[in-house]
């Protein structure tokens, strides 16, 4: 049978927990303790921020370049055949495109050398610096202008103005050389295709001459059929190239590859029919022959060169040009390390100790006490 009552068993629990009013004697108590400490520890933190080494932080700003419309896509459309030639995915917008060329391993790589880093942030390996680097740098975007910024700190002002200035040199290196938009990419493509029919079509042309005749050795009917038969192999191709580019963006069952689809299969028709037609036998028919593949040759060329140019020219409209805003400069202010925020730290963080082992150590001594009570 228990020796404890109810009403005793009751107040023990109730006694478990320390009134406020002792709380508050106790931390009244170790107020010098708490405030000592607490004061020391913001000297302490102090004097580790004014030890630390300065910080500067420069920043510029530049204006990402928009894509426009381009001026060909009325002339793709009407040349169906060589629409829809811009290829692969791109980023959703243009400043995500361009943060992400910036954040690249061979941009931060050009910096890393381009400022000796190694020895700047005492690394031996190339990750290390590359770490580093980004640890160091920023980019971001405004939500209303777009604008991009590019914020790098270091020890030196003028480093770290130049590092943020070559990051635009870099990225506008990188555009150069790489297709980014939708004019950049078909201006590649067709200066591909373009090379390689110039090629074909001087070969075309040689075969012609060397079979004796020249163009006036037909009568009109035969050249205006091989000219008919010429252009429509060359819209063949065409469509075969269009073809090619839409299986990479839509799906098997999508109406524009469909349409597409049913287009080419009615060209091969009209292709096969002119084919199936009687013709001439002899020198004659050599020379209709190698008269039709010149004259497809040619106007393949003049396709791809007609788009060729629409492409470059839309490529300079919309252009690479990257425009700066601010550009960076040294500060003439440090940005780190925050003595003020270091010392508040260090200090409320000594209070929040102390405080915390001042009640550990008022509820271990009331537990003793209550242990000894209970004991008699």
């Amino acid at each position: 049978m228990s020796n404890h009552t109810p009403s005793a068993t009751q107040s023990a629990t109730e006694d478990d927990d320390l009134p406020l009013s002792e709380l508050a004697a106790m931390l009244m108590a170790r107020w010098k303790l708490i405030s000592i400490g607490t004061l020391i520890a913001g000297a302490l933190g102090f004097g580790v921020a004014s030890w630390l080494p300065p910080v500067y932080t420069a920043q510029t700003v530049f204006i990402a370049p928009q894509s426009a419309k381009s001026s060909a896509s009325a002339a793709l459309s009407a040349l169906s055949s060589l629409g829809a030639l811009s290829g692969g995915p791109v980023a959703s917008t243009p400043s995500d495109q361009y943060i992400a060329l910036m954040q690249s391993r061979s941009a931060f790589d050009r910096i890393i050398d381009s400022f000796k880093l190694f020895a700047v942030y005492d690394v031996t390996l190339r990750s290390e610096a590359q770490s580093k680097l980004k640890s160091k740098t920023s980019f971001t975007v405004g939500k209303r202008d777009g604008l991009i910024t590019v914020a790098v700190e270091d020890q030196e002002p003028q480093r770290a103005a130049d590092m943020a200035n070559r990051f635009v040199d870099i990225l506008r290196e990188m555009t150069s050389s790489l297709a980014l938009t939708e004019a950049q990419q078909r201006r590649q493509f067709f200066e591909q295709h373009l090379e390689a029919t110039k090629n074909k079509l001087f070969a075309a042309q040689e075969k012609l001459q060397a079979s004796g005749f020249n163009q006036g050795a037909l009568q009109a009917e035969p050249k205006a059929a091989a000219e008919a038969y010429a252009r429509l192999r060359a819209e063949i191709t065409s469509h075969e190239v269009r073809l090619q580019a839409m299986r990479t963006q839509f799906a098997d069952n999508a109406p524009e590859l469909q349409q597409s689809t049913a287009t080419l299969a009615g060209l091969r028709r009209q292709l096969a029919l002119l084919e199936s037609a009687p013709r001439a036998t002899g020198v004659g028919a050599d020379y209709l022959g190698r008269f039709r593949d010149f004259k497809y040759q040619e106007t393949l060329y003049e396709m791809y060169a007609r788009q060729f140019e629409a492409a470059r020219m839309d490529e300079s409209r919309e252009g690479t040009l990257i425009q700066v805003v601010d550009l960076a400069k040294p500060a003439d202010r440090k940005s780190g390390p925050r003595r003020g925020f270091i010392t508040l730290l260090a200090a409320a963080g000594a209070l929040i100790t102390l405080l915390a082992v001042v009640l550990l150590q008022a509820t271990a001594t009331k537990n003793r006490v209550d242990g000894a009570l209970a004991g008699r």
